[in-house]
């Protein structure tokens, strides 16, 4: 079977289209604040700061190429862009990628420096990867053993290919 090729455009980020996949902070004046909550079934939430550099992915004319997915199925993610505009791709929990058609669930968004999302538990997800930069440095919070909970999905070996379109 030769690969599926699959292209998604990158979108600006909105409360509307980012819903199936997780949630955006709204300020603490706002009514609807807490009406999500993180979540962590090992109860080992952890902060830190990491980055992604774009030595990690396949860039492509206009875009980059996803070839892998990740999730986490204990707990939410945060993850805020500190300094420079990034893209992530993501999927709905459901998905499973054991058909390539469901390679047409795989959305993609841009993420500005302190634009702030949630990963609902089980969201696959690939990135953010910088955009104009080299690197881009994430303040992430996520279960402390995220490792012992990192499912993934190798979308090249499966024969799919999803370039990220910027």
């Amino acid at each position: 079977m030769g690969a599926v090729a699959s292209q998604v455009k990158a979108v600006r980020l909105s409360e509307t289209a980012w819903e199936p996949f997780g949630w955006i902070p709204v300020p603490n004046t706002d009514p609807r604040d807490g009406s999500h909550r993180l979540a962590f079934d090992w109860a080992d939430a952890h902060v830190n700061v990491i980055s992604h550099t774009l030595d990690e992915v396949v860039p492509i004319e206009g875009g980059l190429r996803c070839d892998v997915l990740y999730r986490h199925d204990t707990h939410t993610q945060v993850l805020m862009s500190l300094d420079s505009d990034a893209v992530l791709a993501v999927a709905p929990a459901g998905s499973d990628f054991s058909d390539p058609a469901h390679a047409g669930q795989v959305r993609a968004f841009l993420l500005r420096p302190q634009e702030t999302i949630v990963l609902h538990r089980g969201t696959w997800h690939w990135g953010p990867f910088p955009l104009g930069a080299d690197r881009v440095t994430l303040f992430n919070v996520q279960g402390f053993r995220y490792a012992e909970d990192n499912a993934g999905v190798d979308l090249a070996g499966q024969g799919l290919s999803i370039d990220v379109l910027v």
